[in-house]
């Protein structure tokens, strides 16, 4: 319970830019409805000891999203408004879940900030640090061996469910597409591409023989009209 909640007051730092659940409602159930999907897949390993909290972040220019220690879970407005179908959403909360579920965030902050500091966090002896840790997960480098699991775990999550399972694979085009343009995204700049990701994705689909084939574009259009 100490480790959850110190690392919810790290947090704290995104609440600001937060959009309010009760003035989106919409919004909200339909995120979480993803995720409840994700989790109901039967492959989470911490479904049920981590959190599994969504916010939405305000902020339209950021194509980014990320999952903290103990499954908080953000994702920014301007990478929603990017992709063009859910499977590609789910295959972005896939791949963040992930990465917490794997413990990927918690080895890379005790790896940036040491063991030491972080026990320090969690027995209340340095809370001082937390806003600057809280940022530093914005910024948060991943290895590409982690990134290569997290990308096979989205599918393995997807997989069970009715989402086309390489959705990530989607994602990763749209994402390679805004690189193109000049202007590399957040995302890009904090998880290595090694540049196989989008045919591994649709390698581990193949292999596992996910029949999920739901992309819901009407849907996610209309889920981007509940947004700001």
């Amino acid at each position: 319970k100490c480790t959850v909640c110190k690392y919810k007051l790290m947090l704290v730092v995104f609440q600001d830019n937060g959009l309010d659940p009760g003035q989106y409602p919409e919004a909200y159930q339909y995120v979480e409805n993803i995720r409840n999907k994700i989790l109901a897949s039967g492959k989470v390993f911490y479904k049920d000891r981590f959190a599994w909290e969504i916010k939405i972040i305000r902020d339209d220019a950021t194509l980014n999203a990320f999952c903290t220690p103990g499954g908080y879970i953000y994702v920014y407005t301007g990478l929603i408004k990017y992709l063009s179908s859910e499977d590609q959403l789910a295959g972005v909360l896939g791949h963040e879940m992930a990465h917490a579920d794997r413990r990927h965030s918690t080895d890379q902050l005790t790896r940036q900030y040491g063991l030491t500091t972080l026990l320090g966090i969690l027995l209340g002896n340095n809370d001082g640090q937390l806003t600057q840790i809280a940022a530093g997960l914005i910024s948060l480098k991943y290895e590409r061996s982690q990134e290569t699991e997290a990308d096979s775990y989205s599918v393995i999550y997807l997989c069970p469910t009715d989402y086309n399972a390489a959705g990530a694979a989607g994602f990763f085009t749209k994402l390679k597409e805004a690189g193109q343009s000049g202007q590399t995204p957040v995302f890009l700049s904090t998880h290595p591409d090694d540049g196989s990701r989008i045919s591994n994705i649709n390698t581990k689909k193949n292999t596992l023989g996910c029949s999920g084939n739901g992309t819901y574009s009407q849907q996610y259009g209309a889920f981007i009209n509940t947004l700001p």
